[in-house]
């Protein structure tokens, strides 16, 4: 079996400049940073983070204590996650 496989992918040419300056800050190459998103699918079995739309903002001045402490909660558990 071959050790490595090319991969060919179009970006936005702003998005590539400013992930790999990330990338470079961080001593990670692109290859590696790749593998690493590539081996996170296999291992999560989808993407590694959600992909939705993004829902209605929550009105703060609409919510009670009860409401808001909930919200809270959800972003907590999802950076957790």
């Amino acid at each position: 079996m071959a050790k490595s496989a090319n991969l060919y992918a179009r970006i936005e040419p702003d998005v590539k400049e400013q992930a790999e300056s990330i990338l470079t800050a961080l001593g990670i190459p692109a290859s590696n940073a790749i593998n690493m998103f590539y081996k996170q699918i296999i291992m999560h079995k989808g993407l590694p983070f959600a992909v939705r739309l993004p829902g209605e903002p929550l009105d703060v001045s609409r919510t009670t204590e009860e409401q808001f402490n909930a919200e809270l909660e959800k972003g907590h558990a999802d950076t957790d996650e």
